[in-house]
């Protein structure tokens, strides 16, 4: 069973992923007057169905403007589109891609972090809890040539869910890197289990959850960012056979082909393989 964990404050993890998100997201997506105003009007015509079809009264609007207002205050924007939308976004970019499927990256990205060799272990704290985990694989090209000096970021939650960077009991860096591929494309990364965790659920993304009857639990995983000159950097979830929501996850962004099947080596350690392979960017 799952147990009932403390989450890092809502307010301290939006301003770490307001922050992160403005350092490398605010550039000028490129679009065109004409596509702005198609899509906005979109946006705003879907808001208005709502209201009709519903019958949203005005005490009810008015509380959703006070919502969005404490959103933007606590910087828990790219949580709530992590979370809520971002797997739409995902879903259609992942309708014209080829290679290893990809699915969200969330709220919990860190760039810039400490390079490993191809067989390394994640930095970790002396007493860092969990089970022993190694995934193993290869990074290749769609047409099967390995790609060596690929870089496979990964990071992902420790043993109670918590996320280095967002969590201020852990150091920096913990449980994050990038493993660069041997001369084969190959990678083995030593590591722990992480556990389910809760989104924050003490700011306005917590209490609309709350309001609607929803859950805030989030599968166990590991996140990784794929990446190889002249290809197309694939960036994907990888989750845990029999694991506690898997088919419930808030933030919808499970898929069957993403789920590891880890098999203990007689030794306490588990061990799973997945390979990726990258399109021609």
């Amino acid at each position: 069973m799952t147990t009932v964990q403390d989450s890092p404050t809502a307010a301290g993890s939006g301003a770490s992923a307001s922050q992160n998100f403005k350092a490398k997201a605010l550039a000028d997506a490129g679009s065109s007057p004409e596509r702005v105003s198609a899509v906005v009007t979109a946006v705003l015509q879907g808001v208005h169905a709502a209201i009709r079809e519903h019958n949203v009264t005005y005490p009810e609007f008015q509380a959703a403007k006070a919502w969005l207002m404490e959103v933007g205050e606590v910087g828990e924007w790219p949580l709530f589109m992590d979370v809520f939308v971002e797997h739409v976004v995902e879903e259609v970019a992942a309708s014209s891609q080829r290679g290893t499927l990809g699915t969200i990256e969330g709220p919990y990205y860190l760039p810039d972090q400490v390079r490993l060799d191809a067989t390394c272990e994640l930095p970790r704290r002396p007493d860092e809890k969990g089970s022993p985990l190694v995934l193993s694989g290869q990074v290749r090209d769609l047409d099967g040539t390995p790609l060596a000096g690929a870089e496979v970021d990964i990071w992902h939650a420790d043993a109670d869910g918590y996320y280095s960077g967002f969590a201020p009991q852990l150091p920096d860096g913990n449980l994050r890197g990038v493993v660069v591929t041997d001369a084969e494309g190959r990678f083995a990364i030593r590591t722990v289990q992480p556990a389910p965790y809760q989104i924050p659920t003490d700011g306005p993304t917590g209490k609309l959850i709350e309001a609607a009857g929803w859950h805030p639990w989030r599968p166990a995983h590991l996140h990784l960012m794929v990446r190889a000159d002249g290809h197309r950097t694939i960036t994907t979830q990888l989750y845990f056979a029999g694991g506690e929501w898997l088919d419930s996850d808030v933030a919808e962004a499970t898929k069957p082909e993403l789920i590891l099947d880890p098999v203990d080596d007689g030794t306490g350690t588990r061990r799973a393989r997945y390979d990726f392979e990258l399109e021609p960017a």
